[in-house]
């Protein structure tokens, strides 16, 4: 293997979206870039920048750590769409996705690779899980939404039981295949993508894992929940006629390196 974390010898690819996270975003590379250069493997970081309107890629740009960080531009607004782009772009053979608060503990990451060395194709973070270590909501409205929503998503991709959680890996080839059908731009993409990788044939993992309610979400119940409410309908009515999704903006359209 050539030096730790070379782009082109990268075992792990970590992708961030990041819309106007320049409150958060220093403290999460600083956060996940330690953890990946402990594992003492390849990797990097592809931090998406989501149409921000702060210091979100100046941060990215003037970064200096232990492992390299990418930026990508999507000029589409949506952490599905920015998720996709990132994944797209990733070569390595082990791949995923973290939000920049870190809400998700970092250090299960040795697990994570473990688990995708072992043959695991989709593993899913899990604040259900009987197992993990979760801070409840610290706003009840929130909270009951995210019961509901919760409900809903694990009848639509039967049985998992935390869709949501923002800390998901893949087998890279999988991931790949898995995002360049998907159409959901918003907060609700992550059933589409399960559903898509379960199309593909592949297992989900649930994992336990310590999470902690983050303030600064960019998710408003009062602006995202009907938005989130339609793409689940369209998600389940596409399902269930079982037709491939037709593929969002060519990524051509959207990408630009920073």
């Amino acid at each position: 293997m050539g030096p730790q974390g070379s782009p082109t010898e990268a075992l792990l690819d970590v992708v961030i979206p990041a819309r106007n996270e320049a409150g958060r975003l220093e403290r999460g590379l600083a956060t996940l870039s330690g953890k990946l250069a402990r594992l003492q493997v390849g990797s990097r970081i592809l931090v998406v920048d989501n149409a921000s309107t702060d210091a979100t890629a100046d941060i990215v740009r003037q970064w200096s750590g232990p492992v390299p960080v990418r930026l990508l531009q999507c000029a589409r607004p949506g952490k599905g769409a920015a998720v996709r782009l990132g994944l797209l772009a990733t070569t390595a053979p082990y791949v995923g996705f973290c939000d920049a608060d870190m809400a998700t503990d970092v250090e299960i990451l040795d697990d994570v690779l473990a688990m995708l060395a072992s043959g695991a194709q989709v593993i899913v973070g899990s604040r259900r899980h009987p197992e993990s270590d979760v801070e409840i909501y610290s706003r009840p409205f929130r909270r009951l939404g995210a019961l509901a929503f919760n409900r809903l998503c694990r009848e639509m991709t039967g049985g998992i039981i935390d869709t949501q959680c923002g800390f998901k890996f893949f087998a890279g080839p999988l991931a790949r295949a898995a995002v360049a059908d998907l159409r959901t731009a918003g907060f609700a993409f992550d059933v589409e993508l399960l559903l898509n990788c379960r199309r593909l044939g592949a297992g989900v993992a649930e994992i336990p894992v310590v999470w902690r309610d983050m303030p600064g979400s960019t998710f408003s119940i009062g602006r995202h929940a009907g938005g989130c409410l339609r793409d689940l309908l369209r998600i389940r009515a596409t399902a269930r006629r079982a037709v491939t999704p037709a593929p969002m903006v060519p990524i051509a359209d959207e990408l630009h390196v920073g």
